[in-house]
């Protein structure tokens, strides 16, 4: 999970070094959100918790402001060299094309070597325009310094003229309806609703994948809809995702309870791996026809619950647990 908090907010300030425990990833952000005359007081509050909190193990990040807003090029400029040494990853908003990420690319290496940093920062890009779609390949391969991507559903939503007016999640106008009943136009007939983001989130992860960086899912904006959340987090990890954002603290258990492989699914992988041997040819199992192919998708889901477990002991319990 990316946990998103307002710097210049005293009371979400107080709150980041007990979050920070919680979290993968706690990112200051500057851009949507901040009003424009706290702008710079959410500047100045990430560099004073960038200097005086101890995160652990939980990275920093920041999303700054959009490039052509009169505050990223300070934002840059002040966060490199005052915090680039505990800073890890750069967020940047409404990226459209590989020049936006070559010029911050070429940017930060200037403000590194003033700052005198032998880590470089990495970029983490947020699709949320027609535009950024349609580029999304090159904007995987535009810098070594790409981490990752994710996807911003409300701009993009407003930019392509979709519409609806939620922050991510579904819509329950975009269905498919059943066939009538044997001609009975009047009759019941099964609606499905289905995801307004899936051809976005899949497009963004095969970018990512043939670049070796990482997708997220964005935002999802209805706080209280804790079901719809979990839902929404589920596709984009089926589809492939290794994250998502959490706006609320709430949001943080969902995201480590969806990106988090089932026990029933490491233990099922577990005996596909061991029944397969050398990873050739073709068994049964459980009635089901396991091949090559599995054992690829099975190790998918094995590496990540080996990783899980190297930094959270109940994962670790839950899926050695699985293993006897």
């Amino acid at each position: 999970m990316i946990h998103f908090f307002d710097p210049s907010n005293p009371k979400m300030a107080s709150k980041v070094p007990e979050i920070a425990k919680k979290c993968d990833v706690m990112l200051g952000n500057l851009e949507d959100a901040i009003q424009a005359d706290n702008k710079i007081a959410a500047r100045e509050g990430l560099v004073k918790i960038g200097r005086e909190v101890d995160f652990g193990t939980c990275q920093l990040w920041t999303r700054v402001n959009s490039l052509d807003s009169p505050w990223c090029l300070d934002d840059l400029t002040t966060l490199v060299t005052e915090i680039g040494d505990k800073l890890d990853v750069i967020m940047v908003p409404k990226v459209e094309g590989a020049w936006d990420i070559h010029y911050v690319d070429r940017l930060l290496a200037q403000l590194e070597a003033r700052a005198g940093l032998t880590k470089p920062l990495m970029v983490h890009a947020i699709l949320e325009t027609p535009l950024g779609v349609a580029n999304v390949e090159e904007i995987c391969a535009a810098s070594p310094r790409m981490q990752g991507l994710s996807l911003g559903p409300a701009d993009l939503a407003a930019n392509r003229r979709m519409k609806t007016t939620r922050v991510g999640g579904g819509h329950p106008g975009y269905l498919v309806r059943q066939d009538p009943v044997d001609g009975d136009i009047d009759g019941p007939r099964a609606i499905y609703q289905q995801d307004l983001w899936h051809y976005t989130v899949a497009r963004m992860v095969d970018a990512c994948q043939a670049n070796g960086i990482f997708a997220f899912y964005g935002p999802f904006g209805d706080i209280k809809d804790t079901v719809a959340c979990e839902d929404q987090f589920r596709n984009a990890y089926l589809l492939g995702c290794v994250g998502a954002w959490s706006l609320h603290p709430v949001q943080i258990e969902i995201a480590k309870r969806v990106f988090s492989p089932d026990p029933a699914d490491v233990r099922h992988a577990r005996e596909v791996v061991a029944a397969m041997g050398d990873g050739t040819g073709a068994v049964m199992l459980n009635g089901k026809m396991e091949d090559d192919a599995s054992v690829k998708q099975c190790k998918v889901m094995l590496e990540l619950a080996d990783q899980l477990s190297a930094k959270d002991p109940e994962l670790a319990k839950a899926y050695t647990e699985v293993e006897a």
